[in-house]
């Protein structure tokens, strides 16, 4: 498992419609047997910036199969006018150090 962190920086203007794309790009999210999770977070300091987070079962099967799939034309098609906002684009593996309450 691995975690792709994708930071955004939205203008106001843009931030409902930023929003509902993404809403409707998560289906294609869904329907990809290779992602795992996703959270899309707003910055209570700094409103403008969103960390979308997404939990895929490998790098490799992120980047060859989701990228190569029907669902990625999906998502991509929601999302493309934001792709120019992004400021980070990683994947991040697990150190082993990790604790949840819930």
């Amino acid at each position: 498992m691995i975690i792709e962190y994708i930071r955004y920086r939205i203008e106001a203007q843009a931030q409902g419609a930023f929003i509902e794309d993404y809403a409707k790009a998560f289906e294609y999210l869904r329907q990809s047997p290779v992602c795992l999770a996703y959270d899309l977070r707003k910055c209570e300091e700094e409103p403008e910036l969103y960390i979308l987070r997404i939990t895929w079962t490998t790098t490799e099967d992120h980047l060859r199969k989701f990228r190569g799939s029907l669902e990625f034309q999906g998502f991509l098609s929601h999302i493309r006018a934001y792709v120019p906002h992004i400021q980070e684009m990683r994947h991040y593996a697990s150190t082993g150090h990790e604790w949840s309450r819930s």
